[in-house]
């Protein structure tokens, strides 16, 4: 790999650190490649006028041997519902504010302090609220691998962008599978940290269930990334204290001697395709294969379609009540539906709900005291249209889009999306894995092991994924 666009952050690093390239190069390759691939993709709001004098800093910070930190003069995006200071958050709405916000979010700050250097903000859903990628304001997100079909959303343009090698790391935002659910269908690496692990501020409609997080091209790339963003920050009123780790350690350790519980079902009958079935079941074969103990499992689970279907549409309908009669006919029609399908609830029905989501932790930490870690996949099917409409949304979400991940989010646990090769179609494949809360450290242990297996016994991951021509 010769191309600074296509490499990952730590092999950035390292030619970096032998000034064999240096982050003025790097920019130069990545915004070639945004010029001659993103108008067929469309995965940016905005690009950032200050990354190239951020770029000749780092620069000058490697030539002296004083590299600011973790990723300094490494290129990355950031999902534009998060706020980066000097630039407006448009949040994929007509109706949002055009004026820039003064202050940087939690997670972008830890960006900004590793060194990292900001390429631009990527497309969202309207305010997060589906997974195909489109918005009233921007317009269609597509996917590298085939441009008829959607990058997925609500994180589109960051899943675009990392799979089309636009940077090797790009921050994304999960209220219900939004880092997974596009990180699967785009062929990345989609992490959603553990709740409160990384800091966030102002928060969104779905502020109880929503994390921010990393989309790369490796697990590895992801842990480092993670290892910048999650910081304590006191704005968060959940932000978890500080720990100053390097995500990366202990990443190599395996899987042997851990117990892996197979899921088919979060409650209910989700579906998967056989092509999604297949991967799954490769991905059960390698991590055996690398000394786990994998078992089918039936966990003892409510039905959470009924319990995020309250927390989705509640949120969605007060944020529909904060605006205008005027604003609101500008909104996402498919937003409005579910904001009057799913959001006439009394206080006491929200509250129930409240009461099964806990008690889906509960059962979810119950399960993890037999199983460290759980194997499912993350979405039901290949990535649909892109211009397909959005018809009957509060069906889709649990049929077409979000089955496998929005439980993980009810839960607030760690799980990431994992590509699994390519399907008969030419299109990604993935898995999803996840671990008791607050043990980011075993998903990341265990994705890196189902990439380096992969790799080594002839999966199409990582060598495909480094291939993609939009």
């Amino acid at each position: 790999m010769h191309d600074p666009a296509l490499m990952t952050a730590e092999q950035l690093l390292d030619h970096y650190g032998r000034q064999r390239l240096t982050p003025v190069e790097t920019l130069a390759a990545i915004t070639g490649r945004i010029a001659r691939y993103n108008p067929s993709l469309n995965a940016f709001v905005v690009l950032n006028p200050g990354a190239e004098a951020a770029a000749v800093e780092s620069a000058k910070r490697w030539r002296a041997g004083r590299p600011l930190g973790l990723l300094d003069g490494v290129p990355c995006t950031v999902k534009d519902l998060v706020d980066v200071a000097g630039f407006p958050t448009r949040r994929g709405s007509r109706v949002s504010s055009q004026e820039p916000v003064q202050h940087d979010a939690p997670s972008v700050l830890g960006l900004k302090a590793a060194g990292a250097v900001i390429v631009g903000k990527t497309t969202t859903t309207e305010y997060g609220w589906k997974s195909p990628g489109d918005s009233p304001l921007t317009g269609i997100t597509r996917n590298p691998w085939d441009p008829s079909r959607t990058s997925g959303g609500s994180s589109a343009g960051a899943a675009a962008a990392c799979a089309a090698g636009f940077g090797p790391l790009h921050l994304g935002t999960d209220g219900g599978g939004s880092i997974r659910i596009p990180a699967a269908w785009s062929g990345i690496v989609g992490l959603k940290p553990s709740f409160g692990r990384v800091p966030q501020w102002p928060v969104g409609p779905f502020a109880s269930v929503a994390v921010a997080g990393p989309m790369t091209r490796s697990v590895r790339d992801a842990a480092l990334m993670l290892s910048a963003i999650a910081r304590f920050d006191h704005r968060d009123p959940y932000a978890l204290p500080d720990d100053p780790r390097d995500w990366r350690d202990g990443i190599e350790a395996g899987v042997a001697g851990l117990h892996v519980a197979l899921l088919t079902n979060h409650g209910f009958d989700a579906r998967i395709d056989p092509a999604g079935r297949e991967a799954l079941e490769h991905a059960a074969h390698l991590l055996r294969e690398a000394g786990a103990v994998v078992e089918e499992t039936e966990p003892d689970l409510p039905d959470t379609r009924a319990i995020f279907g309250r927390v989705w549409g509640m949120a969605l309908a007060r944020l529909v009540a904060s605006f205008s009669e005027l604003e609101q006919r500008k909104l996402d029609p498919g937003l409005l539906e579910v904001a009057a399908a799913e959001g006439g609830m009394t206080a006491s029905e929200f509250l129930d709900a409240e009461q099964l989501r806990l008690s889906t932790a509960h059962r979810m930490a119950s399960l993890h005291e037999r199983y460290e870690l759980l194997l499912c996949p993350t979405v039901p099917n290949p990535p649909p249209k892109a211009d397909a409409p959005t018809e009957r949304p509060t069906q889709a979400l649990w049929k077409e889009w979000a089955p496998w991940t929005f439980t993980f989010n009810l839960t607030r646990q760690p799980a990431i999306s994992v590509p699994m090769g390519l399907d008969d179609i030419g299109l990604p494949r993935s898995v999803q894995i996840a671990a008791a809360l607050y043990r980011d450290d075993l998903v990341l242990r265990a994705a890196r092991t189902l990439e380096r297996m992969g790799d080594s016994l002839g999966c199409a991951s990582m060598s495909l994924r480094e291939r993609i021509t939009p």
